[in-house]
C-alpha cells in the first residue's frame, strides 16, 4: 500500500507498470530493511515477472533466467547504499545504451512507441555525465547508470542508486523540448549519484547537503551547456524567490522542516558562496576530500565545513551563521555577486527609467546574437522579455520597442508576451496570430485562448489554424481546442458531440494525471460533467500524486454544493473503488 505502486492494472487499455519510491515512504513496506540512512548495505535483487516486461533495478544485470513464460532478473550491487535508494521498475520498455568517456554504460529506457523521442528526451546526457566526472574530480562510483520514465510519478525524478526513475511527462519531441525538457532534472538526479547516494546526509538536519549539491552541480552543467547568461539568470530568479521567502519569515538550511526552495536553491547558493569564500581550487580539493573521506557512508554539515576550513585556513563560523543558520537569505550579498557578473541582473535591479529600458533593449539585441541552442534555454532573455512586455503594458509609447523585438521571432518573447496580455492591443494582434504557428506549444495555447476571447469574429479561423495540434504531454493545446470548439457558436455544430466525447474521455484513469487534470479543469468551466467524469473525479481524489488529488478534492467540494451534482455523485458511489467511495462519504458527513 506504500512505496510500491501498481499503475494501470485495473484498466485494460492503460499502460501497465510497477515502480517504487523509497525516499520519504520507507522501503521496509516491500523489503525488510532498517529505514535508516546511516545503515549502508550491499543489496542484490532477484525479481521474477512476466517475460513480456522489462525489469530494471539497482546495479548490474548479472543474468536473466527463463522458466515457463517468466524471467527472473538478477541484479548485483558492488558497493553499499541506504535502503531508501533501493528501486525497481517494471514495464514495457526498449533501451539504448551509451558509454561515457571513461566507459561507464548509460542505459536510456523508453516506451517502444516513443523511439523518435529518445534524442530530445535524453539530450545532453553523455555531455553532463562526462562534465561531472571532470568537475567533481571523483570518478562515477557505481557500475552503470540507468534512467527509466514512469507514469504518474510522485515527483520530477528520484536518484535511486544507478537507477533514476523520472516522470514520463519529460518524454518529449523536439518541439516540446523547447517548453518542457529533462535537462535540469537529468543533471540534478545524476549529481545525486555522488551527493546523496555515495555520501548521504546523516539526518534530516543535513538534508540540504544532498539537495544543495545536486542543484548546484546541475546549474554548473547547464552553464557548461548554455553559457553564463543562462547560469546567472537562473541564480537571479532563485535569489528573488528566496528574498520573498525571507520577507515571510525565512527558513534556516539546518532544519528538518524547510521547504524545497530552501533545501535546493538556498543550498545551491550556499555552495556557490562557499566556493567564493574559500577560492576555486580549495573548493574543488575540499569536495574531493568530502566525497573520498565519507565514501559509501554518511556525513554532516560540520564534516564539510571542517574540511573547507582545514583546506583554506579560514574561519567559517561567520559564513555558517549567515548562509546556513540564519532564517534570512543574504539577498544583498547575492545581488551584489550577480550584479558584478551579469548585465541582466544589474539592469533588472536598477530603477525603472527610460534609460534603463534602452539598456535592456541593447542587452536584448546582444543576447539575440547567441547560437540558437543557447537561445532555446536562455533564461536571461526570458527575464528581459518579461520587462519589455510589462513596460509595453504600462506605457503605450513603448509598444514600438516591443514590436521591434517581436520581429526577431524569439521563442522566449513569444511565450512571455502570449501570457502577459489578457487584453490584446490591436497593434499586437498580428503577432498573436503568428504565435498560433509557434514552435512553442505554450505560446500556441496562450495565443489561442486570448485571441478567442479578444476577437470573437476570428474564432473559427483560429480553431481551423490549430486543429490537430496535441501540444505537450498534457495535451495542453488539444484539450483547450476541444473546449473552445464545443462552445464556439456556428462552428461545426454537427461534430460537437464528438468533441465532447473526446474531451470527456481524457478524465479516465488510464491517462496521465496531467491530461486528466486539464480535462477536469475545462469540464468544470463548461459545467458538463458526465457520470463517467464524476466517477473519474472521485478516483482522482484518492490519487497517489498529492497535488492532483488536492485539486480534485477542491473541485469535488465545489460540485457538492450543487444539489444536482451531489445527487449524481451519490448515485455513482457504488461504481467506484472502496477508497474513493469512503472519501465521498467522509465529505458528506462533514457537511
Amino acid at each position: 500500500k506504500k512505496t510500491v505502486y501498481f499503475v494501470g492494472w485495473d484498466y485494460p487499455d492503460a499502460k501497465k507498470q510497477i515502480w517504487t519510491q523509497g525516499q520519504g515512504k520507507e522501503t521496509s513496506h516491500w523489503l525488510p530493511s532498517f529505514n535508516d540512512v546511516n545503515e549502508k548495505v550491499v543489496y542484490d535483487l532477484s525479481i521474477s515477472f512476466d517475460k513480456r516486461y522489462a525489469v530494471v533495478a539497482n546495479g548490474h544485470l548479472r543474468e536473466r533466467a527463463t522458466a515457463e513464460g517468466i524471467y527472473t532478473w538478477h541484479y548485483d550491487m558492488k558497493e553499499p547504499m541506504s535502503s531508501y535508494l533501493l528501486a525497481f521498475a517494471i514495464g514495457i520498455y526498449d533501451k539504448r545504451t551509451l558509454r561515457t568517456e571513461q566507459g561507464t554504460p548509460i542505459e536510456l529506457y523508453y516506451y517502444p512507441e516513443d523511439s523518435l523521442k529518445v534524442e530530445p528526451t535524453y539530450r545532453y546526457t553523455q555531455q553532463i555525465f562526462d562534465y561531472f566526472e571532470k568537475e567533481i574530480g571523483v570518478p562515477y562510483p557505481w557500475q552503470n547508470y540507468k534512467q527509466v520514465p514512469v507514469k504518474d510519478f510522485l515527483y520530477s525524478g528520484m536518484e535511486n542508486t544507478t537507477t533514476t526513475l523520472f516522470s514520463d511527462r519529460f518524454v518529449v519531441d523536439t518541439t516540446a523540448f523547447l517548453d518542457n525538457n529533462y535537462v535540469n532534472v537529468n543533471a540534478h538526479e545524476l549529481a545525486h549519484q555522488w551527493f546523496g547516494d555515495m555520501v548521504t546526509a546523516s539526518s534530516g538536519t543535513h538534508h540540504w547537503l544532498q539537495e544543495g549539491f545536486a542543484t548546484y552541480y546541475a546549474l554548473l552543467a547547464e552553464r557548461e551547456l548554455f553559457g553564463d547568461d543562462h547560469f546567472y539568470a537562473k541564480l537571479y530568479q532563485s535569489a528573488k524567490q528566496l528574498q520573498s521567502l525571507s520577507e515571510e519569515g525565512g527558513e534556516s538550511l539546518l532544519t528538518t522542516t524547510a521547504s524545497s526552495l530552501t533545501y535546493y536553491q538556498r543550498g545551491a547558493w550556499t555552495l556557490l558562496m562557499l566556493r567564493e569564500t574559500v577560492g576555486d581550487l580549495v573548493f574543488r580539493i575540499g569536495v574531493k576530500r568530502y566525497l573520498n573521506e565519507h565514501r559509501f557512508a554518511s556525513a554532516t554539515t560540520e564534516d564539510l565545513l571542517q574540511i573547507m576550513q582545514d583546506q583554506s585556513g579560514k574561519d567559517l563560523s561567520e559564513f555558517k551563521e549567515k548562509w546556513l543558520e540564519s532564517p534570512q537569505f543574504p539577498i544583498h550579498d547575492a545581488l551584489l555577486y550577480l550584479s558584478l557578473r551579469s548585465k541582466v541582473a544589474y539592469l533588472l535591479e536598477q530603477p525603472r527609467t527610460p534609460n534603463r529600458m534602452e539598456d535592456i533593449q541593447r542587452e536584448w539585441w546582444r543576447l539575440s546574437q547567441v547560437p540558437e541552442t543557447e537561445v532555446v534555454l536562455s533564461d536571461a532573455k526570458s527575464l528581459l522579455a518579461y520587462e519589455l512586455a510589462q513596460k509595453a503594458t504600462a506605457n503605450e509609447d513603448n509598444m514600438t520597442l516591443l514590436r521591434e523585438a517581436l520581429e526577431e521571432d524569439s521563442l522566449e518573447l513569444e511565450r512571455t508576451v502570449s501570457a502577459s496580455f489578457d487584453t490584446i492591443p490591436p497593434p499586437l494582434k498580428p503577432y498573436f496570430e503568428s504565435f498560433l504557428s509557434s514552435k512553442s506549444y505554450v505560446a500556441i495555447e496562450n495565443a489561442l485562448w486570448r485571441l478567442w476571447l479578444n476577437y470573437p469574429e476570428g474564432r473559427a479561423t483560429y480553431l481551423d489554424t490549430t486543429e490537430g495540434i496535441e501540444g505537450l504531454n498534457n495535451k495542453n493545446v488539444r484539450i483547450l481546442w476541444l473546449a473552445l470548439a464545443i462552445i464556439t457558436s456556428d462552428f461545426r455544430d454537427h461534430r460537437k458531440p464528438l468533441y465532447f466525447e473526446e474531451l470527456s474521455s481524457y478524465t479516465y484513469p488510464s491517462y496521465h494525471f496531467e491530461i486528466r487534470h486539464n480535462a477536469f479543469r475545462y469540464l468544470r468551466l463548461l459545467r458538463i460533467f458526465s457520470d463517467q467524469n464524476l466517477k473519474d473525479l472521485l478516483e482522482a481524489c484518492v490519487h497517489r500524486v498529492w497535488y492532483f488529488a488536492r485539486d480534485s478534492r477542491e473541485m469535488l467540494d465545489a460540485l457538492l454544493k450543487d444539489l444536482e451534482y451531489k445527487e449524481r455523485l451519490l448515485a455513482v458511489e457504488g461504481q467506484v473503488s472502496t477508497r474513493a467511495a469512503n472519501y465521498l462519504q467522509r465529505k458528506i458527513e462533514e457537511e
